[in-house]
């Protein structure tokens, strides 16, 4: 008998020749700008999650559709005066923010869009040119927040089938509330747990995710009660 796959049904938000990005509560709305980008109130919009929230997927996505470069705040050294479109990336770790103001300004004094991405709010960026902090602060930003349990789900099940696992619902069910709460958790915790299978030549069940996540949170007890949120390993 096979085992039982978890229904998840999210929709798909076709990433231009990248995998397909799954919709969800916690990031319809960055979705929804991306796809509104012709309208950015100011030509600029700000997007900010935890790493591996997505931002970075759908600059590729807003990227297949301006015709945009992108480039990292870290490593922008000086200004671009000659771009029509630009994503800037890492704009919470800036390191030349003369530059990064200058290639700002020509982008808007040619009418350009701009597309900005951090892990967190501007308002808490450390930036130290007042007219470079000024400008964030003037952009709109838009929060990719954790993701839910049925997104949480559904790219656990989507990271097995693409590993060739066909993995009991009851294991996805127990997973969820005692795992961290980002995709890369979940990336993680689907290739530790498949290490484990094949270095035991065991199935995966509910045992053996238990190992799994006993040994990436060994200072906590893992809770196994029904209707509790166990431990939850936010590394």
């Amino acid at each position: 008998m096979g085992a039982k796959q978890i229904p998840f049904d999210l929709g798909h938000r076709a990433a231009h020749g990248r995998e397909d990005f799954m919709i969800a509560d916690c990031n319809a709305e960055a979705v929804a700008w991306i796809d509104g980008w012709r309208e950015w109130p100011g030509q600029a919009l700000i997007l900010y999650g935890l790493p591996a929230s997505g931002k970075t997927h759908l600059v590729q996505v807003w990227r297949a559709m301006s015709g945009a470069p992108a480039i990292s705040a870290t490593e922008l050294a000086e200004p671009r005066l000659g771009d029509a479109a630009l994503a800037i990336e890492d704009m919470d770790r800036v390191s030349d923010e003369q530059s990064v103001l200058h290639t700002i300004n020509a982008l808007r004094e040619g009418g350009g869009p701009l597309l900005l991405t951090g892990r967190t709010p501007p308002s808490l960026w450390n930036i130290l040119l007042p007219d470079l902090r000024s400008r964030m602060l003037a952009i709109n930003a838009c929060a990719i927040e954790l993701p839910d349990d049925q997104l949480l789900g559904a790219v656990m099940v989507k990271l097995f089938v693409e590993r060739q696992l066909r993995v009991p619902e009851e294991v996805i069910q127990y997973l969820l509330p005692r795992m961290g709460r980002s995709l890369a958790a979940a990336r993680s915790l689907v290739t530790a747990i498949d290490r484990l299978a094949l270095q035991t030549s065991r199935s995966i069940t509910v045992p053996l995710a238990r190992e799994v996540l006993t040994a990436q949170v060994p200072d906590n007890s893992i809770d196994d009660s029904d209707n509790k949120s166990a431990v939850r390993n936010h590394g």
